[in-house]
């Protein structure tokens, strides 16, 4: 398998899973720091959307035309837009902890692993800055990972 099928796969089963919490009602935090987290979540999704522009709403990894960004949010964190699911997805699971959102969050956040490798391979070939770039930013937590 290629690696922008190995991506759309991934982003299909993270699609999938993300419904599947939804529909048992295990999306959205039932308490007050859980949902505080899902508002910021939400709100730096909304930041790197706005950040990045109408380019970046494509299924592949692959890049997009134009320049690479490394402002707004793009500045602490390489991949904005899905620490942001990661967030959203972590909070609302953590605060029903039942084993099968628990299992489900878990495969959905390692869907999220494979497309950021899979981007990055494709970043690196399209940007010869992103080598230096991802040096001085991390991936999900900004100063940390």
């Amino acid at each position: 398998m290629n690696a922008k099928t190995m991506s759309l796969v991934a982003v299909a089963i993270a699609v999938a899973g993300v419904v599947f919490l939804a529909f048992k009602d295990y999306l959205i935090s039932s308490n007050p720091l859980g949902l505080s987290i899902q508002g910021l979540a939400f709100g730096l999704m909304l930041w790197a959307r706005v950040t990045f522009g109408r380019r970046s709403f494509h299924a592949g990894a692959n890049p997009t035309e134009g320049e690479m960004v490394t402002r707004g949010p793009y500045r602490y964190l390489r991949h904005p837009i899905y620490a942001a699911a990661t967030y959203f997805i972590l909070a609302g699971v953590f605060s029903h902890r039942s084993a099968d959102a628990i299992a489900v969050a878990v495969l959905v956040v390692l869907c999220l692993v494979v497309r950021i490798l899979l981007e990055e391979q494709f970043l690196k070939a399209a940007y010869p800055d992103y080598v230096e770039y991802s040096g001085r930013t991390k991936r999900i937590i900004p100063f940390v990972f």
